[in-house]
């Protein structure tokens, strides 16, 4: 792998029903950002992307988007302090960022390499 980016498949069911997520990151050398696309399989097109990077151990992502008929700023930090343990967070502004509204939270655990898991 050349080290340009990489991708994620998140699959589960909402209300029910099958869904599956997928998320396309890629690197720019060049100016050392990070962006990222989002699809699924209830609008299966790629979103505009969150675009940022690191700067230590926390990563932040911005874009322009809708929710419920507003304009929003969309962020996207990625935390990892403990690299063992990442965790991701989603937040949205309706006031141009001035105020954020955390509305998710994934925690990551980071599975270790056995024997077994060679098969």
């Amino acid at each position: 792998m050349l080290g340009f980016g990489n991708t994620d498949n998140f699959i589960t069911n909402l209300d029910g029903k099958p869904f599956e997520g997928r998320t396309i990151r890629l690197f720019d050398p060049n100016t050392k950002l990070w962006s990222m696309y989002w699809t699924d399989s209830s609008n299966p097109i790629l979103q505009p992307p969150t675009v940022g990077s690191f700067e230590g151990d926390t990563g932040k992502f911005y874009c322009n988007d809708t929710f419920e008929g507003q304009n929003i700023i969309v962020e996207f930090i990625w935390d990892k302090k403990d690299p063992e343990n990442p965790i991701w967070s989603q937040a949205f502004s309706k006031d141009k960022g001035k105020t954020w509204e955390t509305n998710w939270y994934m925690y990551m655990v980071k599975i270790k390499k056995t024997s077994a898991n060679n098969s």
